[in-house]
C-alpha cells in the first residue's frame, strides 16, 4: 500500500533542509516525504502524482517565493487535493497574509519561522492536522481501474478478461461512480474514449484490445524459443495440469491460451467435490495455484494468444497464431475445451454483454445487486453460479426445460439450492424472447406444457446450457464425432477413414488423436466425463503419453 504523502516547499535551501529533516525524522515511518524549492516544480507534479493513484496528507508551504506565494501555491493545489491539510510556514511579518489565508484558501494553520525545537513548535501542529486527515480518509483502491458502462459488452470482455487471468482490479461504471468522470478528466479522455483502463504507473489505454492490457499487465503474448518438446493448447484444468507435469518431468514446455488461465472451471464460484478440498475451493483458487506450480517448474504461459492452424511435418509440429508468429513442437496436448452453447434468439442476442451473460456469474454478480436475475440450465456450472448471484441478487430464478434440476445437477448443489430463500427453481419452462431499450430489462418465459407466455422482470440473464468444443479452427485432418469433439485411442477404430488416416505399425495411445504426435484432453475429448478432477487426471495421462511418443521418435 503507498504511503500517504507530505508535501513541504521553501524556496531557501537551508530551511528547505531543515525541514526536511524534521519531517523525515517524525514521520518517515507512515508518510512519503516530498520537498522542492519551486513551488511551479510542485504544482506541475501534483497532477501526475493524481494519475498514480498518490495520496498527499499535508502541504507544508513557504509564503514568500518567487513565482508564486504559498497562499496561491495552496489555493491551486487544494483544487488536486481537497482533502489534504494546508499549512503555510511564515515569518513575522507574513502573520497578516497567514490569517487572510485561513478564510481564502481555507488554511488549516500557520507555523512561524524557526520552529526550533520542533518537539515543541512543530510537531504537535502537525499531528493534530495530520490525526485530522487520517480520521476522514478512506484510501482509494491501490490499483488497476476499469472504467466503462456496465451495459457495454467491450467493457464485459475486459472484466472477464481481467478477472479471467487473476488481475484485481476495481470496476468504476461512469453512469454511477463519480470517481470515473474525475479520472477521465484529470486525463483529458471523454466518455465517447470508454471503456478504458487506468494502471497502476497512472498511464491510460483508451478501447484497448485484450492483446494491449495483457502486454501491459506483463503477460507474455510470444514464445521465447523455437523448439519446445511440447506445446499445450488451452489453459484449462486438463491444460494446466499438462503444463504441471510436463515442466515438472523436464520437457520443454509451452501452455498457449487465447484469453486466460481455467476454462470453465475457472469461473466456478466454488468446487466442493475436488479430492484434498474438504471445504471446498474457487475455480480461480485452483487456477492460480496451478499457475504458479507450472511457472515454478519452468513451463512458459503464452496468453492472450490464439492458436490458429496446426500443420505436421514429419516429428515435429508448426503451430501458427493469430498474429502471424510461429512455435514449432515436438508434440502437442489439445485440451481447448468447451465453450456454452448461444441461445438462438435473435431477441437475446442484441443484449449479450448487456444483461445477457455467457457464464460469467462471478465476474458480473456485483452488478446485479438487490436486482433480479434469471438462469438458463441445469448443470453444475449453473448451479455454482446460482448460488454466487444469490449473495448480491434480491432474486435468482433458474430456467430448466426438465421438471427439476434431479437428472443433471450434483446432489450437493441440489440441496444448497434447496436451502437458499432467493433462489427458485422454475421447472419445463424456457426463455423465448428478451425485451428491453439499450439492455436487457424482461424476459418472455413459456412454459412447455401449456404453452402459455408470461413477461417477467430480469436485470440479467446468465446462460449455462450444453457445450461446444473449440475444435472449428482445427483443419488438418483431425477425426472428430458428429458435434465436434476429438476422437482418441480406440474409439477412432469406428471411424471408416481411420485406416486410411493412421499409418503407424502400432495402435494410437489412449490419448492420442489421429495425427501421431498430437494428444487430446479434457472436455474437448469425445467421451470426456466433464469433470474437472477427471480433466486434470486426463491433462497428466497425456503426458505419460507424450514420453512414449518422444521416447519412439
Amino acid at each position: 500500500m503507498r504511503l500517504p504523502i507530505i508535501f513541504a516547499i521553501d524556496d531557501d535551501p537551508q530551511v528547505l533542509q531543515a525541514i526536511q529533516h524534521d519531517l523525515r525524522q517524525q514521520y518517515r515511518k507512515k508518510y512519503r516525504i516530498l520537498c522542492t524549492s519551486s513551488s511551479q516544480e510542485a504544482l506541475d507534479s501534483l497532477p501526475e502524482l493524481k494519475k498514480k493513484g498518490e495520496v498527499v496528507a499535508l502541504f507544508l508551504s513557504d509564503q514568500k517565493m518567487p513565482v508564486m506565494t504559498g497562499v496561491e501555491f495552496l489555493s491551486k493545489a487544494r483544487k488536486l487535493f481537497p482533502d489534504a491539510k494546508r499549512a503555510l510556514l511564515t515569518a513575522y511579518s507574513d502573520i497578516d497574509a497567514a490569517i487572510r489565508a485561513i478564510n481564502e484558501v481555507q488554511l488549516d494553520y500557520y507555523i512561524a519561522k524557526p520552529w526550533d525545537p520542533p518537539e515543541e513548535k512543530l510537531y504537535p501542529v502537525l499531528e493534530d492536522l495530520l490525526a485530522d486527515w487520517q480520521a476522514n480518509y478512506r484510501p482509494d483502491f491501490d490499483g488497476l481501474k476499469l472504467i466503462g458502462y456496465q451495459f457495454s459488452p467491450r467493457s464485459h470482455e475486459l472484466k472477464d478478461f481481467l478477472a479471467g487471468n487473476l488481475f484485481p482490479y476495481q470496476w468504476l461504471d461512469i453512469e454511477t461512480n463519480p470517481r470515473a468522470q474525475e479520472l477521465l478528466d484529470l486525463h483529458g479522455k471523454s466518455q465517447s474514449d470508454l471503456p478504458a483502463v487506468v494502471f497502476d504507473d497512472g498511464t491510460l489505454l483508451t478501447q484497448p484490445s485484450l492483446s494491449e492490457v495483457g502486454e501491459k499487465l506483463g503477460l507474455q503474448p510470444k514464445a521465447s524459443l523455437g523448439l519446445y518438446d511440447l506445446a499445450i493448447i488451452g489453459a484449462g484444468p486438463a491444460g494446466l495440469a499438462a503444463a504441471v507435469y510436463g515442466g515438472s518431468e523436464g520437457l520443454r514446455t509451452i501452455l498457449v491460451d487465447k484469453r486466460a488461465p481455467g476454462g470453465q472451471a475457472g469461473t466456478s464460484s466454488r468446487i466442493e467435490n475436488y479430492l484434498g478440498f474438504p471445504n471446498g475451493l474457487s475455480g480461480s483458487d485452483l487456477t492460480r495455484r496451478a499457475i504458479t506450480q507450472a511457472q515454478r517448474f519452468g513451463v512458459e504461459f503464452l496468453a492472450p494468444q490464439e492458436v490458429v492452424s496446426i500443420k505436421s511435418q514429419g516429428q515435429y509440429k508448426h503451430i501458427k497464431m493469430s498474429d502471424d508468429t510461429e512455435v514449432v513442437a515436438r508434440a502437442i496436448v489439445l485440451s481447448t475445451g468447451v465453450s456454452y452453447h448461444k441461445l438462438e434468439n435473435e431477441s437475446l442476442d442484441k443484449y449479450t454483454g448487456a444483461g445477457v451473460y455467457y457464464g460469467a456469474a462471478t465476474t458480473e454478480a456485483v452488478a446485479f445487486k438487490g436486482k433480479t436475475v434469471y438462469i438458463v440450465g441445469g448443470g453444475n456450472s449453473a448451479g455454482q453460479g446460482a448460488m454466487y448471484l444469490s449473495r448480491t441478487a434480491a432474486q435468482v430464478f433458474i430456467c430448466v426445460r426438465r421438471p427439476d434440476l434431479s437428472e443433471t445437477m450434483s446432489q450437493y448443489l441440489i440441496d444448497q439450492i434447496d436451502k437458499t430463500p432467493n433462489i427458485t427453481v422454475v421447472g419445463c419452462t424456457e426463455v423465448v424472447e428478451g425485451l428491453g431499450n439499450n439492455e436487457l430489462e424482461c424476459l418472455v418465459l413459456e412454459d412447455m406444457d401449456t404453452k402459455e407466455h408470461r413477461t417477467v422482470e430480469a436485470a440479467g440473464l446468465f446462460i449455462f446450457i450444453g457445450t461446444k468444443p473449440f475444435t472449428d479452427w482445427i483443419e488438418m485432418d483431425i477425426l472428430k464425432d458428429p458435434k465436434g469433439f476429438i476422437a482418441t485411442g480406440r474409439d477412432m477404430a469406428k471411424f471408416a477413414e481411420f485406416r486410411s488416416v493412421w499409418k503407424l505399425g502400432r495402435e494410437p495411445y489412449l490419448l492420442e488423436t489421429c495425427s501421431p504426435g498430437i494428444f487430446a484432453a479434457g472436455d474437448v475429448r469425445a467421451g470426456a466425463m466433464n469433470r474437472v478432477a477427471s480433466a486434470v487426471g486426463e491433462g497428466a495421462m497425456a503426458v505419460s503419453f507424450v514420453h512414449k511418443y518422444l521416447a519412439e521418435n
